[in-house]
C-alpha cells in the first residue's frame, strides 16, 4: 500500500475519532442530518447528483470520481428550541410549557479525495447523525420527584458518528458515462435516558431501565451510489445505506425493544442536477429513511403495559418513515466566489398516538432554508460558510396511559393533550486544501 494512502488514512481515522463525542443536531429528517459539511448545509441537502467537494462520499460515494485532490475540515453549532406543552388535565406528564436546555450543540465534520486515475478515485469522510436530544430540568414538576415524568431531572441524547472509506469508478456507456461507488462503513453510537424511573413496574428489567450513564454500541453497514452523466449539463443520481446493525445498549435492556437493540436506519436517496449555465447548477433530490424498519423506533408506543418495556415485541418511538425533498442552487460567481441556496422539506415521523413517548424526542422538522457561500483565499485553500433555518413546528397528540387496574389495556386521557414543538438555526464553517497537480506531498507545503 503506498506510503501516501496509508498517512492519509491514518489521519482521517484521527479526525473521525473526534466525533465519538458529537451531540445531537436539529436540521434533520427525523435524526438524519439533512446534510454534511457547510456545502451540503447551503444546498439544504441537495446535491447527491452534483458532487464537488471532499464531503461528496457521505451522500454518494459515486460523486468522488473527477474531483481533484483534497481535504476539508469543519463544525457546526447547531442552536435549538424545543420541547412540549399541554392542554387539559395530564395525568403522566407534567403541564404546562416545557422547555428542553441544552440548546448549543457543536457537529464536526472531515473528508478526504485522492483521485486514483482519471477514472477512479478513493476517499475516507466522517460525519455524525443527530436531532434526538432532549434535557428537562426538575422545576418542570411532576410528583414525586419533578421532572417530566416524575422521575427527576429527564431526557434523551442519542449521539451518532460514521466513518466511510470508499472507492468509486466511472464507466463509459452509449450515452454519456456512469459512475458507481461503495462505502463500506463504520458506525458508533450513545446514548442516556434519564428520568423514567417510574416506568419501572412496565419494564422487563427495572435496573436497566433508566439513569444508567451512557452506553455504547458499535456496528456498521454500506452506503452504495450510482451518478449518471448524460450529457456535460445533466446529471442523474440515486444513493443509499443499508441498516447500519448495531450491538445492542445493554444498560438500557429494561427499556429499549428487544434488551437494548437499537439499528440505525437504511436510507434511499435520488435527484438530478443541470447546469443552466456554466457556471449556474439547479439540483433537485428526494430522499426516504426507513425509521419503521427498526424496531426500536417503529414498534407502537401503546399499549405499555407490566413488564413490556425492553422485550422483543415491546413499545417503541411509533415512527413512521419519513420522505424528504430538497431543492438547491449554486452559483459560481467568479473564480474565488461560489454562493448557494436552498430548500429542504420534510414529513414528520410521528403519530398522534404517540406524543406521551416522543415528549423524550420532540423530531418533528418541517420546513429548511438554508445559505452559504465559498470564498477562495488562496489558489489551494478556500473558506465555506453555510447556514440553515428551521422553521417553528407543533404537532398534537393525545396523552397515552399505560396499564392499571383501571385500565388492564391501557387507554387515552380524553381530558388532555400534548403538543411537542421544535425549531432551529445552525452556522457552519469549513476549510477546504486542493492540493496542486502532481504533488504527492502529504503535510501541505504551501497555502
Amino acid at each position: 500500500m503506498p506510503t501516501y494512502f496509508s498517512r492519509s488514512l491514518l489521519l482521517a481515522l484521527a479526525g473521525a475519532m473526534s466525533l465519538a463525542a458529537a451531540p445531537s443536531a436539529l436540521a434533520a429528517d427525523g435524526f438524519f442530518l439533512i446534510g454534511y459539511g457547510a456545502r451540503q448545509k447551503a444546498l439544504a441537502g441537495a446535491g447527491v447528483a452534483d458532487s464537488r467537494d471532499a464531503m461528496a462520499l457521505s451522500v454518494n460515494p459515486a460523486g468522488i470520481v473527477g474531483l481533484e485532490r483534497q481535504f476539508q475540515s469543519g463544525m457546526t453549532a447547531a442552536i435549538g428550541d424545543r420541547g412540549y406543552s399541554t392542554a387539559g388535565l395530564t395525568r403522566v406528564v407534567a403541564p404546562g410549557d416545557v422547555r428542553s436546555g441544552r440548546p448549543l450543540f457543536p457537529i464536526p465534520n472531515s473528508g478526504y479525495v485522492h483521485p486514483i486515475d482519471a477514472d477512479s478515485a478513493w476517499s475516507f469522510v466522517s460525519y455524525a447523525n443527530g436531532g434526538l436530544n432532549t434535557a428537562y430540568s426538575f422545576g418542570n414538576f411532576k410528583a414525586p420527584l419533578g421532572g417530566p415524568f416524575g422521575g427527576g431531572f429527564a431526557g434523551a441524547d442519542l449521539q451518532q458518528s460514521f466513518m466511510s472509506l470508499g472507492y468509486a469508478r466511472r464507466f463509459a456507456t452509449g450515452i454519456g458515462s456512469i459512475s458507481i461507488g461503495v462505502a463500506p462503513t463504520i458506525a458508533v453510537q450513545m446514548i442516556n435516558i434519564q428520568g423514567l424511573k417510574l416506568f419501572s413496574p412496565y419494564s422487563s428489567n427495572m435496573y436497566k431501565l433508566s439513569d444508567m450513564a451512557y452506553d455504547w454500541s458499535g456496528g456498521g453497514g454500506l452506503r452504495v451510489g450510482l451518478e449518471w452523466r448524460i450529457t456535460d449539463q445533466l446529471r442523474l443520481a440515486v444513493a443509499g445505506a443499508t441498516p447500519m446493525f448495531m450491538t445492542k445498549f445493554g444498560k438500557y435492556a429494561g427499556l429499549i425493544v428487544n434488551g437494548g437493540s437499537f439499528d440505525i436506519p437504511a436510507s434511499l436517496q435520488a435527484g438530478l442536477a443541470y447546469d443552466l449555465l456554466p457556471n449556474l447548477t439547479i439540483m433537485a433530490d428526494w430522499r426516504h429513511i426507513f425509521y419503521s424498519a427498526v424496531p426500536a423506533l417503529g414498534n407502537p408506543a401503546n399499549p405499555v403495559t407490566i413488564g413490556s418495556l425492553g422485550t422483543a415485541n415491546g413499545p417503541g418511538f411509533d415512527w413512521k418513515d419519513t420522505n424528504s425533498a430538497a431543492f438547491g442552487v449554486e452559483w459560481r460567481a467568479t473564480d474565488d466566489l461560489t454562493l448557494r441556496s436552498g430548500y429542504h422539506y420534510s414529513t414528520s415521523p410521528l403519530r398522534a398516538r404517540s406524543v406521551l413517548v416522543n415528549v423524550l424526542a420532540p423530531v418533528l422538522h418541517k420546513h429548511h432554508i438554508g445559505g452559504g457561500l465559498n470564498y477562495r483565499v488562496t489558489n489551494n485553500s478556500s473558506i465555506d460558510f453555510a447556514t440553515v433555518y428551521v422553521f417553528k413546528n407543533s404537532f398534537t397528540g393525545v396523552e397515552a396511559l399505560p396499564q392499571s387496574a383501571r385500565l388492564p389495556f391501557g387507554g387515552v386521557n380524553p381530558a388532555a393533550s400534548i403538543t411537542l414543538f421544535t425549531r432551529a438555526v445552525e452556522f457552519t464553517l469549513g476549510y477546504n486544501y486542493k492540493y496542486d497537480a502532481g504533488d504527492n506531498s502529504w503535510i501541505p507545503t504551501h497555502f
